[in-house]
């Protein structure tokens, strides 16, 4: 694995679970946070992995003390906008990115693809844990993941605005719901815990459903 200590790095930052994780593991790896990079959808206003609203992600920047960088782009033009701003980065002094993806190799390969066009390193500190150890780390370490969006295809959406916890672990594993949700099932917001100076309070307005997901409408 790539050496992070005492190298500067930016977090590709999603705002839920497991992003948090990887940022919190490459702290504590004796890693220099310099930025967190968020990914917009095209018109700047939701992140295009979760669909928080950008505002809840500066909220999470500000109460981490680390500064917020953001990119927009349709898919069609996500990579492109993704490898531009990894080279400002690097640019600016930044060595390495850190990733929270855990055992989808694809992702794996596109992200060291991504990093080294930028001339910089990948750094997946969640990589090859099993997803029920990594949950359950953040759930111990005192994160406080609230669940924002169910594919009502994998997941009731009675879940939306529960905190991730270990009973709540052993329920959706017990229903054949992947604990993690890498198939897609569910999607969280960090709202507290280790490295957050003050926690972040959710405006609920509501649920909206799109196609076959549900999401908590936040403000």
């Amino acid at each position: 694995m790539t050496c992070i200590k005492n190298r500067p790095f930016f977090s590709s930052w999603s705002g839920g679970k497991d992003s948090c994780l990887a940022f919190y593991q490459a702290v504590q790896a004796g890693g220099k946070p310099c930025y967190l990079f968020t990914m917009l959808a095209e018109e700047g206003e939701r992140s295009r992995a979760h669909a928080l609203p950008l505002r809840i992600l500066e909220c999470q920047a500000a109460s981490l003390g680390i500064p917020l960088v953001t990119g927009a782009a349709a898919w069609g033009g996500y990579e492109k906008v993704f490898i531009d701003q990894l080279r400002k980065f690097n640019t600016d002094g930044v060595e390495v990115g850190v990733y929270g993806d855990i055992d989808l190799e694809e992702h794996r390969k596109w992200q060291e693809k991504a990093s080294a066009a930028a001339g910089m390193e990948a750094y997946l500190p969640l990589w090859g844990r099993t997803r029920r150890e990594i949950v359950a780390e953040v759930v111990d370490l005192g994160f406080k993941a609230v669940v924002v969006a169910v594919n009502e295809e994998k997941m009731d959406r009675r879940y939306l605005g529960k905190v991730l916890d270990r009973p709540m672990m052993d329920e959706l594993e017990r229903e054949g719901i992947d604990v993690a949700g890498e198939n897609g099932e569910y999607h969280t917001v960090i709202i507290d815990g280790p490295l957050f100076q003050k926690p972040l309070e959710l405006d609920v307005k509501g649920i909206k459903s799109h196609e076959k997901h549900c999401f908590l409408h936040l403000e």
